[in-house]
């Protein structure tokens, strides 16, 4: 898989971020991080909104490089591409946050009760983990889209 070919099928498109865009998904992120710390959430709403953190952490990601996901099976494409933009050494990651994917449709659109409470701390302390890695990885990249301060 290459940008290029991405490009060419319509799964993503040409974008130009900017330092505004990062900070207000870095807020949104920090927000749902949050969030899903709060004690009585359900491990539903819990899990979703762990999963939310992530998919705008993987947004940010892919918008330093140049593009935005596009289309149907968005949220999908989004956790194949940020191996492209990251490198292979979060290919484990990117096939965990996939599966938290499927999870987070059932629980969004299907049924209740489907996430433990242990899944949904697993994945906010991974979400914890992918927010902190993608800033490592902007500030190496794109260091004038760093994060500076408090968002």
């Amino acid at each position: 898989m290459s940008w290029r070919k991405l490009l060419k099928e319509r799964r993503v498109k040409p974008h130009e971020t900017s330092r505004q865009e990062l900070d207000d998904l870095r807020a949104l992120v920090e927000r749902d991080l949050a969030d899903a710390s709060l004690p009585g959430l359900s491990p539903d709403r819990r899990f979703a909104t762990a999963y939310n953190a992530v998919l705008q952490t993987a947004k940010m990601v892919i918008a330093c490089e140049g593009y935005r996901v596009a289309g149907l099976g968005h949220h999908q494409m989004t956790f194949e591409v940020i191996e492209l933009a990251m490198g292979p050494h979060v290919a484990d990651l990117a096939d965990y946050f996939d599966t938290c994917r499927r999870k987070r449709n059932l629980v969004d659109y299907d049924m209740a009760n489907v996430a433990s409470e242990t899944e949904a701390q697993e994945l906010l302390e991974e979400a914890r983990k992918f927010r902190d890695m993608a800033e490592d990885w902007i500030a190496h990249h794109y260091p004038r889209f760093a994060r500076t301060g408090d968002v």
